[in-house]
Order: C-alpha cells, then structure tokens, then sequence
C-alpha cells in the first residue's frame, strides 16, 4: 500500500497552525481541484481533492487532531474515519458545507441521501490469515441522537414542512447562460435538502439528529485474505440524511504483519533453511517452520545451494477456492568463517581427496578456462 503523507503538509501548513488557518488551506485546496476549476487531469485532481479531504478532516478534529499529533497515521486506527475514496465530489463537499457556503458548491444533498462510509483497520498475523478470525472492532461514528430519535426536534415536538420547497427538499432555479435562460433543480437552500426545518431544537444534538458514538462489533476475516485488501460491513457506516436515506458501510483494511521465518507470495509461503556442508553433503533430518508448528523434513544427500523442497498444501488457502498453496523451502549452506586447529587439518584432509576425485564437470570448466587465456 501507499505511504500516506503527512496531513499537515497535504494542506500545507505548519504543526502549529490554528483552525482558522487549516480551514482557510482546505478551502483554497478544495476550490482549486475541484473538477468544476481543475484544468490538468482530472483523475490526478481527484485523488488530491480526496486527500486533502481527508488531511482536514483530521485536522479539524481536535480529540483526532492530538491522536495524530502523538501517534501518526497508527493513532487513527479506531477513530472512524470517513472513506473518501468511495465518495463523490459532491458528498465531499456536502460534508463541509459550512466552509463552502455561498460558493456555489452546495447543491449536492438529496432528501434521501445514503450515509457516509467509513473505514478503520485490523492487523492479522499468517496463522490468522490461515484460518481466517472473528475480529471485534471498536470505532466512533455519526449516529442518530438518542433524545430526539435522529429528527433534530425537542423531545415532545415535530420539524415542520419547509415552506420554501413544500417539503420536497428541492427547488428550481433560472439559471441565465449563453443560449438563454436554462431552469436548474438544486438542493432547497433554506432546508438543505431536507424538506424540513427544525424550529425548535433538541438540546443534547442542537438540531443536527446525530451525536458521536462509539460503536463494537464482531466481523469475520475469512481465510487467504491479502495484505490491503478490504472487507466491507453493509450498513455499518453513518445514518443517511433526509427521509429513507439508508446507512453508509463500514470498510476494514486488512494489514498483514510480517512473519519472521515465512514470506508470503500470493498463496505459497517460502523460507529459508541454513544447514551445514557436511549436512548438506550426508543428507539428514531438519526441523522446518511452517503455520502449523515445526515440521521434520528430510535433507536428500549431496544437497546442493539453491535446491528447492516443497512442502505441499502448507501454504495459505486460496481466497477463491480455498485450495491451499504450497510452501518452499529452499537450502543454504553455511561456510563457516573461523576454524578451529582440528577442522582445518580434517578439512585439508579431505581437499587432498576431495581433488583426486573430482567430477569431470569441475574439471572440463577449468580445462576450458585454461584453454581460452592461453589462446589470447
């Protein structure tokens, strides 16, 4: 996965800068990629856009704010962050429209809106990951304010019709262009959007129906997920606006820690086993790692450097078919660097031998490496 950069320098300001300042460096962001102002390419303007969305967001936070400040991209992991790459750039805006008010950006919200999505992170281990795990999740999120069931009223009273649009949510504008006047429909300025208004607010949400919360829940990882991938939980995001807008999704990141004695490639798991020359050259018995515990493998003699042993179906179950992979492990013959008196003597011992008995290989190579220098 991607490196995610630093928030602050995604907007461009300092560590020390006030709200106001983080909020005046999204906005000047936010206008220049938008696609509406955004010359140069657009797939480019949009991942920034995203970005930057998500930089304030942060940043304008104060409890999510001093997470980051202590702990980086890793403090965030709980904290119920929005997933902006599943949003519009219409959401987006909508989401902070109170710093965009009057610029012409609003007019995205519908009277049935779906919630906005969320996404948080859990870390598994290659034994997890062979198996699969019931992972619980504690996160916060927007939710409906218990005192006023999510309509934003006191307690004991109604939102009333919004007489501008009738109830609708929305309104149609004349919008004056080069061929004439063209009608628009948009978002009801004075509900935004959501076909009533809010005379007399409930006390514990002040008229908004949403209250953070803290939210736990169980969601199973299944077995061969891979690091990055994501698993989606249907309505487990934030609660829609307007009338029938449905809950968003909750989206968990899986990160794969690394495995001392395994690496992983796709769904085969590989390692590496030392063993000594004279293992090597004798054959034997060694203990290998797998996901399951060590296991005795035999060690064919005359083992060269390189040569491969798999071990079949001891690698990670497919996330397809659930067909498991294989492990490979491969030899390395250790040289050892200092000798005592006594292996010395055994090992020249044996290079006399060792000589007079060498293979024809060896022997037709540095035939031909002598022939070729004496002929230049």
């Amino acid at each position: 996965m991607a490196e995610k950069r630093d928030y602050y320098e995604v907007l461009g300001v300092d560590r020390s800068a006030s709200a106001e300042e983080i909020k005046r460096a999204y906005r000047r962001g936010a206008l220049k990629y938008h696609p509406d102002n955004y010359k140069g390419d657009k797939a480019e303007a949009e991942v920034k856009f995203k970005e930057l969305a998500e930089a304030y967001e942060v940043l304008s936070d104060s409890q999510k704010r001093q997470m980051y400040d202590r702990h980086g991209h890793a403090g965030l992991r709980d904290s119920g962050m929005h997933d902006f790459s599943n949003m519009g750039f219409g959401d987006i805006f909508s989401m902070f429209e109170d710093i965009f008010s009057g610029m012409g950006f609003a007019g995205s919200r519908r009277s049935e809106q779906r919630g906005y999505d969320l996404q948080t992170r859990v870390d598994l281990t290659l034994e997890q990951v062979a198996t699969g795990v019931d992972e619980t999740l504690e996160f916060e999120r927007m939710d409906y304010c218990d005192t006023c069931s999510g309509s934003g009223a006191k307690p004991g009273t109604t939102p009333e019709k919004c007489t501008t649009c009738g109830g609708y949510g929305k309104v149609q504008q004349q919008v004056p262009g080069f061929f004439g006047v063209s009608v628009r429909v948009t978002a009801c300025p004075r509900c935004k959007g959501m076909g009533t208004i809010v005379t007399d607010p409930c006390g514990d949400c002040r008229g908004s129906g949403r209250r953070r919360k803290k939210r736990v829940l169980t969601v199973h990882i299944p077995p061969g997920i891979r690091d990055g991938q994501t698993v989606r939980i249907r309505g487990e995001g934030e609660p829609g606006q307007g009338r029938g807008g449905s809950r968003g999704d909750l989206h968990c990141r899986v990160r794969v820690k690394p495995h001392p004695l395994l690496t992983r490639r796709r769904d085969d798991l590989y390692c590496q086993v030392p063993l000594l020359f004279t293992q090597a050259a004798l054959g034997g018995h060694v203990d290998v790692p797998t996901l399951a515990g060590p296991e005795q493998i035999e060690i064919p003699a005359g083992s060269q450097i390189g040569d491969v042993i798999t071990l079949k179906r001891r690698g990670l179950p497919s996330p397809r078919n659930g067909r498991p992979g294989n492990q490979y492990v491969q030899i390395v013959v250790e040289v050892p660097r200092k000798l005592t008196k006594r292996q010395r003597e055994l090992l020249e011992q044996y290079a006399e031998v060792e000589e007079a008995n060498a293979s024809d290989e060896r022997k037709s190579f540095f035939e031909k490496v002598k022939e070729y220098f004496s002929t230049r």
